[in-house]
């Protein structure tokens, strides 16, 4: 029988509830709705643990809740179809979905290969380069196979893959990529034009950070406005929708490269169909709307299952109808964050205080406190976190340097958002530092390429809205296309100031700049003392 899902709201959400699709997770029957992630049904169920780091086998949980998840990676399927290194929140959940944690021996919770831990003073930044390097024929033959062994992630399939992939070809005038509040925005004002657009969007469902928030458009719910979208530019004969896919490359001639995962979402695909399809896009013009990616704060023992960024503990509450934790505590450098107590507290979780670690108090994190009858800590910081396998408590230390511990199970943190500006840096293209921001904002261009919304900086509702807008119909325009003028749908901007601190001094554990690869800040001072810039 599925065990029960613990953690699941008793309303809200875009979920399914109407329907149970179980699932099994290292050999445990679980279960979860339709519209869950893999991520979001293992939460429901209370799994907090659900992976080791990559070199010493740190018990690890889930951070995020897209694709730039570090932590949970998981084995998928098995037999010939296995997956390794599959993110757990980019897989849609279905019935009969068999999945594993890897990277651990002999199980999850007692992984003996934690012990690398204990040896941790030797194992700096490229201290395989430095350490095994006598006698030289054994790098091949003894010591890199051993060092693959330990810290390999997942086991790839040793039959040949039953399954086959697709090439295909498309062409547009407007490619707009990612379906975002600018990506819609962008996507209405290009295709009310009459041209033909392609909206591409790799989740599978349209909304972007909409659906994670309580956000108002028109005096109504933000996902009103979304479906209505989606249904208006379903309509158009010259628009299509193309879910499910990234697009991951931009070449010479207006030409992007995008996989379509057109099976993933199912155990096998049906008969005469591919697994998956590799596009490539013909566009005249594109808009890129590829949203922000939420930066951590390094402090100590930062990464113990139960942290997760401020952004994702929103998804899961309000998309995923998943409360992460009974009793929180968030810690951040900017308003947007700490709007995370608000939605925290509607779903019944207690929030015990909102640590704000910059120097000067905030009004708008003030206002949330309040809201969330928690406390408020402007100028502290956490120094490290308590608890092996879960968070338990964190030590707080204020402004005066007075330390003080408070218990919780989860932390929401961020460190600020960082536009995606991945695909503007392909064919030459060179972002910009905006001080601002304290983040890299797109500089120059690939030809025809625009940028709207928060992938430009732009982080506030409306201007996401607005600078969609005209960015759709720049582009038409530029096809030749007149387009019509339009109303621009009426929402407000949060506040979203911040003051960036990037590492909290003087913390106790390890504190972790890159989870993926366990990189600490010891091993970045390291690296630039040895000369690597």
């Amino acid at each position: 029988m599925a065990s029960a899902q613990g953690k699941r709201l008793a309303s809200g959400g875009l979920i399914d509830r109407t329907r149970t699709l179980p699932f099994t997770f290292d050999g445990e029957t679980l279960s979860g709705h339709p519209g869950d992630t893999l991520a979001s049904a293992l939460l429901a169920s209370g799994k907090t643990l659900v992976g080791r780091s990559f070199k010493y086998h740190r018990p690890r949980g889930i951070l995020t809740a897209g694709c730039e998840e570090p932590n949970a990676l998981v084995e998928l399927r098995n037999g010939a179809r296995r997956e390794p290194n599959t993110r757990a929140t980019t897989i849609e959940l279905y019935d009969g979905l068999d999945a594993a944690s890897q990277n651990r021996w002999p199980s999850l919770k007692l992984d003996l290969l934690a012990a690398n831990q204990l040896f941790s003073p030797i194992f700096g930044a490229g201290f395989y380069y430095k350490t095994f390097m006598w006698p030289a024929s054994f790098w091949e033959k003894v010591y890199e196979p051993a060092i693959r062994r330990a810290a390999g992630l997942g086991r790839a399939a040793e039959a040949p893959d039953p399954d086959h992939y697709e090439k295909a070809n498309a062409f547009c005038d407007v490619l707009v990529t990612g379906a975002g509040a600018s990506g819609l925005a962008a996507a209405l004002a290009a295709a009310r034009s009459g041209s033909r657009v392609i909206l591409c969007e790799e989740d599978f469902r349209l909304g972007g950070r909409l659906l994670a928030e309580r956000d108002e458009i028109d005096g109504r719910p933000a996902m009103d406005w979304v479906k209505a979208a989606e249904a208006e530019l379903e309509a158009l004969p010259d628009c299509r929708i193309m879910r499910r896919i990234s697009v991951v490359g931009v070449y010479d001639g207006g030409t992007y490269a995008a996989l379509e995962r057109v099976n993933d979402h199912v155990p096998v695909p049906p008969a005469h169909e591919p697994r998956q399809r590799l596009w490539r896009i013909v566009a005249k013009r594109a808009v890129l709307c590829a949203g922000a990616i939420e930066r951590p704060v390094v402090f100590g023992d930062n990464d113990r299952p139960g942290i997760m960024l401020a952004g994702a503990v929103r998804t899961y509450l309000n998309r995923f109808g998943v409360a992460p934790g009974n009793r929180a505590v968030i810690f951040a450098d900017n308003d947007d964050a700490f709007r995370t107590a608000v939605d925290l507290v509607g779903a019944g979780v207690e929030v015990a205080a909102l640590i704000d670690a910059r120097k000067g108090s905030s009004a708008s994190a003030q206002a949330a406190a309040e809201k969330a009858n928690a406390r408020y800590l402007a100028g502290a910081v956490i120094k490290r976190v308590r608890g092996g396998q879960a968070v338990k408590g964190v030590e707080i230390r204020d402004q005066s340097g007075k330390i003080e511990r408070l218990d919780c199970d989860l932390i929401a943190m961020s460190g600020g958002w960082s536009p995606t500006v991945h695909l503007t840096t392909h064919l030459n293209g060179k972002p910009k530092w905006d001080e601002g921001l304290a983040a890299l904002v797109p500089g120059s261009l690939p030809p025809g390429m625009s940028v709207a919304g928060a992938a430009l900086g732009q982080f506030g509702l409306a201007s996401c809205l607005a600078s969609g807008q005209a960015a759709g119909a720049e582009a038409a325009r530029a096809c030749g296309f007149t387009p019509s003028i339009q109303a621009l749908p009426a929402a407000s901007d949060e506040s979203t100031a911040a003051s960036a601190v990037w590492q909290v001094a003087g913390g106790k554990g390890k504190a972790f700049v890159d989870f993926q690869n366990d990189v600490t800040v010891s091993d970045v001072k390291l690296a630039a003392r040895e000369g690597f810039r």
